[in-house]
């Protein structure tokens, strides 16, 4: 959004579905992001009723804006059906993807679904657009947001000042997601984590960096911990910069605690239906970006039935007491970072020239009665 700021020096205008960050870029959200946020395949059962309702209010609100293009984030349960139904009602706006799904992982039959419903793909991983231009969707590889995130410009020093945590004292960053149904999962677990560390690791300190809509929950988990609890892009970064060692629930944060040479333990939990499935269906050996990347098992990953308090706390005092180890996993992350584009063109501003570009053909073969 902001690249998209820039290239047209200000004049283009937001509406949709978006979190805090679109917030800040000036979208009022269409409703609140957390009706949509779920993942799991049990775990979306519940609000199944509520995402096919959000489903139609959405389309119902692109037809009547009629926008120059529709972008589509990630989501593909969501974002798909939107696609769908969009097409199927013949609205002429491009439809735009951004975040292939992950046709390599497993269902690479899916390719050939999203090429039906999108326009153009825009793609996170330089071996991914293959997948798709093979059944006959444009698709670009323009690089991973979260490098340029600014993750490792963290001030770790004016954070530790700020939240009286002595220099010295070992600091625990802890990231239980930001889903209502993830958090609810993995904090209990997390808490006892952090109860086994104390007594392993006197002094140890820990910061909680979350978001509005799990904020709540991890507020009163953090006052029973005593932990310190921040919200905010600057204040997370900072909060990377000042500790030693993150435990982290799988996802895109993976890659900010690669970028901010944050040494981290990856863990995660779903239903066992889920997971049985998911076992029988995946493709990868590992979940964690820097290790699917890598093929191999740089950050240490604890997922599912070894996602428990002993076995975490074990990974993550490992990681406390061994220099070595943290600085191996900082050569594994910066190694990671280079694939996903590290170095080059800002990932932001390749997907805003292309999605500008698709806006500007489109204008003219209306023009032209095309």
């Amino acid at each position: 959004m902001q690249a998209l700021r820039e290239a047209t020096a200000g004049r283009v205008r937001f509406a949709g579905v978006g979190g805090e960050q679109m917030a800040q870029q000036g979208l009022h959200s269409l409703f609140a992001l957390a009706d949509i946020a779920v993942m799991g395949l049990l775990e979306v059962l519940p609000r199944a009723a509520l995402v096919l309702r959000r489903v139609r209010e959405t389309a119902a609100d692109i037809q009547r804006r009629r926008p120059a293009a529709l972008v589509t984030i990630d989501s593909w349960g969501f974002t798909g059906r939107l696609a769908k139904r969009l097409k199927r009602a013949g609205c002429p706006t491009p439809r735009i993807h951004y975040v292939a799904p992950m046709v390599w992982a497993w269902r690479p039959g899916r390719a050939r679904v999203v090429a039906r419903f999108v326009d153009h793909l825009l793609c996170l991983l330089p071996n991914e657009p293959p997948y798709f231009q093979a059944v006959g969707l444009a698709a670009t590889h323009v690089g991973h947001a979260v490098i340029e995130s600014g993750a490792e410009r963290g001030d770790g020093r004016s954070f530790r000042r700020r939240h009286a945590i002595d220099a010295a004292a070992p600091l625990l960053c802890l990231l239980p997601g930001s889903r209502p149904g993830e958090v609810a999962r993995l904090l209990p677990v997390l808490e006892g984590t952090v109860r086994l560390l104390a007594v392993r690791h006197p002094g140890l300190r820990v910061v909680i960096p979350t978001v509005d809509i799990v904020a709540a929950r991890v507020t009163r988990a953090a006052a029973a911990l005593g932990a310190v609890v921040v919200r905010g892009r600057e204040e997370k970064y900072d909060a990377f910069a000042a500790a030693d060692v993150a435990l982290a629930a799988s996802g895109t944060v993976a890659v900010e605690l690669a970028l901010a040479g944050l040494p981290a333990v990856i863990t995660y939990r779903v239903s066992p239906v889920t997971a049985a499935i998911g076992r029988r269906l995946l493709r990868i050996r590992h979940v964690s970006l820097v290790n699917i990347l890598l093929d191999r098992p740089a950050v240490p990953e604890l997922l599912q039935e070894h996602c428990r308090p002993e076995p975490l706390a074990e990974a993550v005092s490992t990681l406390l007491a061994d220099p070595g180890a943290r600085e191996a996993q900082r050569s594994a992350g910066r190694e990671a970072l280079v694939r996903l584009g590290y170095g080059g063109p800002r990932p932001s501003a390749r997907a805003a020239w292309i999605i500008l570009d698709l806006m500007a053909r489109r204008s003219a073969s209306t023009a032209a009665g095309w």
